[in-house]
């Protein structure tokens, strides 16, 4: 039955276009999930290559900057020992060294929280096609 411009379509017609709303959501279905784990991976592979960039370089200029610590902090032993026994000048530049380099430890622990290796994108991508599904189904 053919219907023409001002006629509404059958019941027929508007389960078939339901049905056909269905398969295609089906078949879209899994192409969008491809999609995302793909943008995930390219993420996460992304955030490992910057990471390994950081640790690199902050692993070479640690190792730099621990030679040039040692010559100041052997030089501060030097003026201590001029105004009291070497082993105490010894000991006070020590200890002032450790709790420095402790809180430098905790201040760069957290550069290395969980939430600054969260995929933002992936999420949020993932949230509007959700949301996109919910649209279309309901």
């Amino acid at each position: 039955m053919a219907t023409t411009p001002n006629m509404p379509p059958t019941g027929s017609e508007n389960e078939t276009s339901v049905l056909g709303l269905i398969r295609q959501l089906a078949h879209e279905v899994p192409a969008l999930v491809t999609k995302e784990l793909a943008l995930a991976k390219a993420e996460l592979r992304e955030t490992v290559e910057t990471t390994k960039a950081g640790v690199a370089a902050v692993s070479g200029g640690a190792v730099v900057m621990l030679a040039g610590l040692i010559i100041v902090l052997l030089a501060a032993v030097y003026a201590l020992a001029m105004v009291m026994q070497p082993w105490l000048a010894a000991l006070i530049v020590g200890v002032v060294a450790m709790v420095v380099g402790f809180m430098m430890v905790q201040s760069g622990k957290k550069q290395f929280e969980a939430s600054n290796l969260k995929p933002e994108r992936t999420v949020n991508s993932l949230q509007k096609d959700k949301e996109a599904i919910q649209r279309k189904v309901s």
